[in-house]
């Protein structure tokens, strides 16, 4: 390379350098704090409809979940309403029991060990049933139980498949906000 090719190559990767860094960062940014996701089915109505737009927000599982967040949940070779396995598949649900608890609904009221515990929106009908959570396993449901593929049909969910709190609707902007 002579010294013209050089002085080429030097000044194209300075030119690039800024690139580079904006691509690392959007990299890096969606795989560890933030990335959109797209709700996918009516399970999770009336908070959150087919083909909202929303953050999922990675690095708030640092701080733990409370009950009530909206989890998306993977599910690794789940299966679908006809009993066909699919590869990898996500969820979005509300976290209803956390570890070690047990979960009851009669009558449409939930039940944490044993005490009723107020819930924060109207929840459609919920049959009865119970649950209880393991170590590190929580209970998720949708908010539209009636057609919900949940704890309920797949079991409690383990920690290290829930991949991050929805938080927050981006599209579309009329429904744009924090999600209760």
């Amino acid at each position: 390379m002579d010294k013209e090719e050089k002085k080429t190559f030097e000044d194209f990767m300075r030119s690039l350098k800024p690139y580079l860094i904006i691509v690392l960062v959007v990299i890096l940014i969606r795989t560890f704090i933030i990335t959109p996701g797209v709700v996918n089915g009516e399970s999770m109505e009336d908070t959150l409809f087919d083909g909202d737009y929303v953050l999922v927000n990675k690095i708030g599982l640092l701080f733990g979940l409370d009950r009530f967040d909206v989890v998306v949940v993977k599910l690794k070779g789940s299966k679908d309403m006809w009993g066909n396995r699919s590869n990898d598949d996500t969820i979005i649900k509300r976290v209803i029991g956390l570890p070690g608890e047990t979960v009851k609904y009669a009558n449409n009221v939930l039940y944490i060990d044993g005490k009723e515990v107020e819930t924060p929106i109207e929840f459609e009908l919920t049959d009865d049933f119970t649950m209880e959570a393991g170590k590190d396993e929580y209970i998720v449901l949708g908010d539209n139980r009636n057609i919900s593929k949940d704890s309920r049909i797949i079991g409690p969910v383990s920690k290290k498949n829930i991949k991050g709190k929805v938080n927050f609707v981006i599209f579309p902007f009329k429904d744009a906000g924090l999600i209760k």
